[in-house]
């Protein structure tokens, strides 16, 4: 991964009225990566995601699109950036072809040979001189991704790009991502209320509360793991646990216990020694939606994007 990154967040504050919506954040950005944003209701992720496509100024704090400031250099950077909200716009009466030459015209420099090759990089081949009308909302997606790609990113935004796929549509959406991602080495921001998903997609993920980031996560497939028992009596177990020094969370039925694998057939000797009676004895995985509600504390994750 080169060490340079392709955007950065240098310490944005964003001040509406006298509420502080984003406060000092930093944020560097790869080629080739994924990172995957993620917060409550209200952090400021829709406001984040503004700030970085030029939609909004920072109060105080400077974005940089591949080295250049949006401030003093907002048409060179903005050329290196392409944004899909959601479910994107088309033109539905035309094929996704004369979409894709229509928003072509726009950009300089995109030729009939780049059209085919974000066409064959999003698997539209076979449809692409259809009409939109007859796509499927997977289609309009994927096609929505080629739109965006034409002129060449060096960043690609995502705001809830999975909103509405079925199952199959998420995972065929994922794949081209991660192809992008690799072959053109574009940099890729996805903001999303799936956690599942997001855990899936990314490289990493960055999490926003109150304006603030507070995690920057590597995803690399071991999660975190804790041990479950149900265990009577609960007040003699609860002496047990503190006799041991364990620091275990206490549940209606019974304990959570951080414990390494290696160390679970000797505790759970001891605990029939000590007359406990253990009806379950569980290894959990902590998924990101556990990890997600831990950071912060229970918070919804999805946003409006009307704020």
């Amino acid at each position: 991964m080169d060490t340079k990154p392709i955007v950065k967040l240098q310490n944005i504050t964003k001040v509406i009225g006298k509420k502080k919506i984003i406060d000092d954040l930093s944020l560097d950005l790869f080629a080739g990566q994924i990172t995957g944003f993620l917060g409550p209701n209200g952090a400021g992720k829709t406001t984040t995601i503004r700030m970085m496509t030029g939609l909004m100024r920072p109060t105080s704090g400077e974005v940089f699109i591949d080295g250049q400031a949006i401030s003093t250099n907002f048409e060179e950077s903005m050329s290196k950036v392409g944004v899909i909200v959601e479910n994107p716009e088309m033109y539905k009466f035309m094929s996704g072809y004369k979409n894709l030459l229509h928003f072509a015209r726009m950009n300089k420099n995109v030729t009939k040979d780049r059209i085919d090759e974000v066409i064959a990089q999003v698997g539209l081949q076979n449809r692409i001189h259809e009409k939109v009308s007859t796509y499927s909302l997977g289609m309009r997606q994927r096609l929505g991704l080629a739109q965006a790609l034409l002129h060449r990113p060096k960043f690609l935004i995502l705001d809830e790009p999975t909103n509405g796929l079925d199952p199959a549509g998420i995972r065929e959406f994922r794949m081209y991502l991660r192809k992008i991602a690799t072959e053109e080495g574009v940099s890729i921001f996805v903001s999303s209320h799936l956690l599942a998903e997001i855990e899936l997609m990314c490289d990493r993920i960055a999490v926003i509360q109150n304006g603030k980031l507070i995690s920057i996560k590597e995803v690399n497939g071991e999660q975190e793991s804790y041990y479950y028992a149900e265990v009577s009596p609960k007040e003699q177990a609860h002496a047990f646990f503190e006799s041991k020094d364990m620091k275990v969370e206490n549940f209606e039925k019974g304990f959570v216990i951080p414990l390494e694998t290696e160390a679970v057939p000797a505790l759970i000797t001891e605990m029939v020694t000590s007359n406990l009676q253990i009806f379950s004895f569980s290894l959990h995985k902590k998924t990101l939606e556990d990890q997600f509600l831990e950071m912060t504390g229970g918070g919804q994750i999805a946003e409006s994007h009307k704020k």
